[in-house]
């Protein structure tokens, strides 16, 4: 369930548009996410398998993590693993998850927060459920996304946002049926109070059962629709879409999503992330931890985190590592 809520009948309106910016984006495709696992066993959706980098640039990965009620003792995280060339999204719908990383950034994210950590240039970062949270079990559900640099930002230095969930934009459509978070980026003249190194636009939407959503978006941005739970149809098409679907859209100027008016007892509403960016249209070298431009890149970034140049694990945590063969969160 979204944590951050509001009364929709005071917030700022979106989705007003004339006869001149209202061309709906058809959708390109509807894919499937198929279920794996991530770090040290917990359940993920990797939202972007199957889907063309050309279709998904500037991103370059999504994981939906649980929705899972852990038992207690069984909340996992990841190993301390090292990142280069890209910047990690990773947005907390329920539960806590406790991040640090080998530059001092860290901290505890829960219930609607978002930490953004930009790799650069290279980082060791770990992580992992609070100890109270493995002893009592609960629900865990969250998103992390992987946002590209360009060649020129490749090497940028490394830097952590936390964003609590009071932070985010809170908007609305004309008749209230759609909640929008803004997260990133700038919707209608509303912006997000996440920093950017690659211009992207991320907003978590709740559209209630019947109801309809048209949002002004950049046309020179792409647009993805991910659906987190619920029932619903996107594009001027009416395309059918549900949990665990991605939808991409053509080019235009707004996006338009509804809500089924019926909707299952446990995901009564239409939840899903829309993102979007500027395409870097740059190539993309990417294997493990690392998402750079040329296998020679690759190489050097393995090599420099074997010779200790991507940062050190603090004393405390010395020894602990993952293994680089798969994405790391």
């Amino acid at each position: 369930m979204p944590a951050v809520t509001a009364d929709v009948l005071t917030l700022p309106r979106v989705g007003h548009h004339g006869p001149a910016t209202n061309q709906p984006r058809p959708v390109a495709s509807v894919s499937t996410a198929p279920h794996g696992f991530e770090g040290e066993g917990f359940p993920v959706r990797r939202a972007f398998a199957g889907v063309d980098l050309r279709d998904l640039d500037p991103f370059i990965h999504m994981d939906q993590m649980g929705e899972v009620d852990y038992a207690p003792g069984e909340p996992k995280g990841t190993p301390w693993h090292p990142h280069r060339g890209f910047e990690t999204v990773t947005y907390m719908i329920d539960g806590e998850m406790a991040h640090q990383d080998s530059n001092g950034g860290g901290g505890l994210i829960t219930n609607g927060d978002t930490q953004w950590m930009t790799a650069g240039a290279g980082i060791l970062h770990i992580e992992t459920p609070p100890e109270h949270l493995v002893v009592s079990g609960g629900l865990f559900h969250g998103f992390q996304l992987w946002v590209n640099l360009p060649r020129t930002l490749k090497f940028a230095p490394p830097r952590y946002q936390d964003i609590r969930g009071g932070q985010v934009a809170l908007l609305s459509t004309p008749d209230g049926g759609a909640l929008l978070r803004v997260i990133a980026g700038d919707v209608e003249g509303h912006a997000g109070p996440g920093s950017t190194y690659t211009p992207i636009t991320l907003v978590h939407a709740t559209i209630s059962p019947g109801a309809s959503l048209s949002l002004g978006w950049r046309v020179d941005f792409n647009a993805l629709a991910y659906v987190m739970s619920g029932r619903g149809t996107v594009g001027p098409e009416r395309r059918p879409i549900q949990t665990g679907q991605l939808a991409v859209f053509g080019a235009g100027q707004s996006l338009t999503l509804a809500a089924e008016a019926t909707q299952e007892s446990r995901s009564p509403q239409l939840d899903v992330l829309l993102l979007g960016g500027a395409p870097i249209r740059e190539p993309v070298a990417a294997y493990g931890p690392f998402v750079m431009n040329t296998r020679a890149e690759l190489m050097q970034a393995f090599e420099d985190y074997h010779a200790g140049r991507l940062g050190s694990i603090p004393a405390a945590h010395a020894g602990v590592h993952g293994e680089l063969d798969q994405p790391r969160s």
